[in-house]
């Protein structure tokens, strides 16, 4: 649900990066905060443990372009990927405009994958949303890793829906805005058809 500022002629939209603990959110917002322009962007936040896992969310707004004379701006957030900060996810997902759902390619996380997918749906419903309303697109990270899953199994298995996916490694930027860019797209065509 986007928040429209009339006064500075500005919409703001919400894109939360959602997924396992160690998946690859926070690297996906690192390389996208290193190689966009200074002027299109604000302060990147990012609370960390000692075992460099995100807390709470990683906010980066992007300014990116105008919807009939607004600006709009776009505001990045990944949840904490460990189960047990389930009340945090929540609460970023409130308000969400977009999401990507980052999956880890590696055989051994598919069970991690499958049921931070499984929380994310829930986490939406919670909020009054279905999966199949909200722009949303899939990277399979960590695609340079050892003993990953296939491509096809991965889709089987984490996107029945067909939803757009992306093949990734974020470490190194490969696939990073090619999903950012898309899910950017789905945004503004949903903000459109409201306008």
């Amino acid at each position: 649900m986007s928040f429209i500022n009339y006064s500075a002629r500005e919409i703001n939209c919400k894109i939360v990066y959602y997924g396992p603990g160690l998946c690859g959110k926070t690297s996906n917002l690192n390389v996208i905060y290193k190689k966009t322009n200074p002027d299109s962007k604000g302060k990147m936040i990012s609370l960390a443990t000692e075992t460099e896992r995100t807390l709470f969310f990683d906010f980066l707004p992007l300014a990116l372009g105008d919807i009939k004379g607004f600006k709009t701006r776009f505001h990045l957030y990944t949840v904490p990927g460990q189960i047990f900060y389930d009340a945090s996810r929540k609460l970023i997902l409130k308000g969400v405009d977009g999401i990507v759902f980052v999956a880890d390619s590696q055989v051994e996380r598919m069970d991690a994958n499958m049921e931070s997918l499984d929380n994310m749906e829930l986490n939406l419903e919670e909020h009054g949303l279905d999966i199949k309303k909200v722009p949303y697109v899939i990277q399979y990270n960590k695609r340079d890793m050892d003993d990953i899953v296939p491509v096809e199994e991965l889709r089987k298995v984490l996107n029945p829906n067909g939803v757009p996916d992306f093949e990734a490694c974020a470490m190194d930027g490969t696939g990073v805005f090619e999903t950012l860019k898309l899910v950017v797209k789905l945004v503004l065509a949903e903000l459109k058809k409201g306008a």
